[in-house]
């Protein structure tokens, strides 16, 4: 049976069963024309994101040839992601169509004005977001300011990941952390925040657990939190520019402990990049902050090319395409819609969440509050604070 097969079915089914069917009805109101022949997109990743949406985008592709061509897709960091946009919407000449985000290039891009307004502007040729999202993730829509559109969600961290070998008795406090990182200099580790879930997350999470003035901004109610940063700071080598750098030298033994969230904790151990036994830790305080990843369209894409990423976002907000998004708890639990559950995902995903998922997580969900990331003009202050007086100086390439 052809993929795109098992997708329609699938949607069908779930639709019917999760009674969520009459949300894809298009609202009433004018639509761009799709193209009378097919075109190519070149879709962009800085977060990730691939690794959950990219089957049901090639499946998308293969169910509609008479408007999608070829799809080119490509990973990039998300620092450099607005810098390049910039130059070529200056030079009038964009190349990319679609970019999947974090919260990251997401802010910077609604700072710097680089997105397509999607809503209200487009919401007749988009879902009514807000009735097939679960609470949470609409919350996430909000960030957007309507400049992008929620494709995944997971209440991310932070959490402490550690090796018990080598953490017999882990942290329980932020004090704890910060005392065993002194006895132990060079053990933890986390990556720049400005290009690491994880490492964003982590700094967002820290105002909750020390019991900052204002969690929300960063620049006068962080006091407690860039202090225990830089104090940190003082026993950590190097800040790398990715997760995927903190992972893998905790499965090698070369660090104990990095900052870490749901989807890093699973599917590294599914990879074999860390092993099987890694644990984690909420230290005392803490709070969830949330996180998405969106997809967004820069500045300069063509009515045609924007017709046809609209019929996309339709397509991948289907509960068919979100149970893909379960992957190998990359971004756990993943999907941003109601109603979607892990049986309804591909076999190889239930198996490796049922391996090396944690039963906690669902406790931990349900027991702590969820928060909402920085907004995005606070998130670039944040980032910018970081790499001023924090890391800036210590990030390895």
């Amino acid at each position: 049976m052809k993929y795109r097969d098992i997708s329609r079915r699938t949607f069908a089914a779930g639709a019917a069963a999760t009674g969520l069917a009459a949300f894809w009805r298009p609202a009433f109101g004018a639509k761009l024309a799709m193209p009378t022949s097919p075109v190519d997109l070149n879709v962009v990743d800085v977060a990730g994101n691939l690794a959950l949406t990219q089957k049901a985008i090639e499946a998308y592709a293969a169910a509609k040839p008479q408007v999608v061509g070829r799809i080119n897709f490509t990973k990039a960091p998300a620092p450099e992601l607005p810098g390049k946009l910039k130059a070529q919407q200056d030079a009038g000449r964009v190349d990319i169509d679609l970019v999947l985000t974090g919260t990251d290039a997401l802010s910077a891009g609604v700072t710097q004005g680089l997105w397509v307004p999607l809503l209200p502007d487009r919401q007749d040729s988009l879902p009514n977001l807000q009735d097939i999202y679960l609470p949470a993730a609409w919350n996430m829509q909000g960030l957007a300011q309507g400049q992008g559109v929620v494709v995944t969600y997971y209440p991310s961290g932070p959490l402490i990941e550690y090796m018990p070998s080598a953490v017999p008795q882990p942290p329980k406090t932020a004090a704890d952390l910060l005392a065993w990182a002194k006895a132990n200099p060079g053990g933890f580790i986390y990556a720049r925040p400005a290009n690491s879930g994880p490492g964003r997350t982590f700094i967002m999470g820290l105002p909750y657990i020390l019991g900052d003035s204002d969690p929300k901004d960063p620049e006068k109610g962080w006091d407690k939190t860039w202090a225990y940063l830089k104090e940190l700071g003082e026993t950590i080598e190097y800040y790398p520019t990715g997760t995927g750098a903190t992972m893998k030298e905790l499965g090698e033994g070369t660090r104990s402990m990095t900052a870490s969230t749901t989807g890093w904790d699973i599917n590294p151990r599914v990879l074999g990049t860390v092993p099987k036994e890694a644990a984690v830790a909420a230290l005392q305080g803490f709070h969830w902050v949330a996180d998405a990843h969106y997809m967004a369209v820069p500045k300069g894409v063509g009515d045609d090319k924007l017709a046809v990423l609209l019929d996309l976002m339709n397509w991948l907000l289907q509960p068919a395409q979100q149970a893909y998004t379960f992957d190998n708890g990359y971004f756990y639990p993943g999907p941003a819609v109601k109603g979607v559950t892990l049986d309804q995902a591909p076999k190889e995903s239930q198996d490796a969440i049922k391996e090396f998922g944690r039963p906690e997580y669902d406790a931990l969900i349900s027991g702590n509050p969820i928060e909402l990331p920085l907004a995005p003009d606070k998130l670039v202050i944040a980032f910018r604070i970081w790499d001023e007086q924090v890391g800036g100086q210590k990030v390895k390439k």
